[in-house]
């Protein structure tokens, strides 16, 4: 391949990776020039997933953008490129964990949180401290939602708000009412057939 073609291709990538705004947050990749009034988030495409631009992880940003007002302890459990605990750590959360059962997304995490000069914990499941967290996000799938429950509701405080994204509509009444018995969540959001569930730790 000669350079002319190589760099042809190098633009039609980029191109794929729009910035993404919400509310406070601004979301681009390396390359992409960022408005001054923001609160920054720099992640180029790689090897996890979470660049913003699947609606569930819009979602929980727009959840983030609301709910975030400084000093919380967040918890980012699935957290694939570490998008949304670094998204939390720039709108002023105090203190940032992450989890994802894949040892690549923990280090892909941990790099992009050095690169956003973000002080993140990433662990695997079995490692995460015993803690309760201000704020629970969960954006993974409805099944591993569902089986979660527990686990989550563990490391909420009460009176924790929680948010979960991954799941269809037509999946949320299920993954509903496996949460009901610890949190007051409904559906709060919706885009496409992708919907958030959010609420609050009893």
């Amino acid at each position: 391949m000669g350079a002319v073609e190589e760099s042809d291709w190098v633009r039609r990538s980029q191109a794929h990776f729009a910035p993404l705004r919400v509310g406070r947050l601004w979301l681009g990749a390396s390359w992409h020039v960022a408005p001054a009034d923001c609160a920054c988030v720099r992640l180029d495409p790689g090897r996890a997933f979470g660049t913003g631009s699947h609606a569930s992880t819009r979602l929980v940003l727009a959840y983030l953008e609301r709910v975030v007002h400084g000093g919380e302890a967040v918890l980012d459990y699935g957290c694939g490129s570490g998008i949304l605990a670094i998204a939390a750590a720039k709108l002023g959360a105090a203190r940032i964990d992450a989890v994802d059962n894949d040892p690549v997304a923990i280090d892909v995490a941990r790099d992009n949180a050095h690169a956003n000069a973000v002080a993140l914990h990433a662990y695997a499941p079995e490692a995460l401290p015993p803690d309760r967290y201000d704020l629970v996000v969960a954006n993974i799938l409805a099944r591993p939602l569902i089986e979660l429950a527990p686990r989550l509701a563990g490391h909420g405080k009460q009176g924790a708000g929680i948010a979960l994204s991954g799941l269809l509509a037509s999946q949320a009444e299920e993954v509903q009412r496996a949460y009901a018995p610890m949190f007051d969540v409904s559906v709060t959001a919706r885009e496409d057939e992708w919907v958030l569930l959010s609420g609050i730790r009893r």
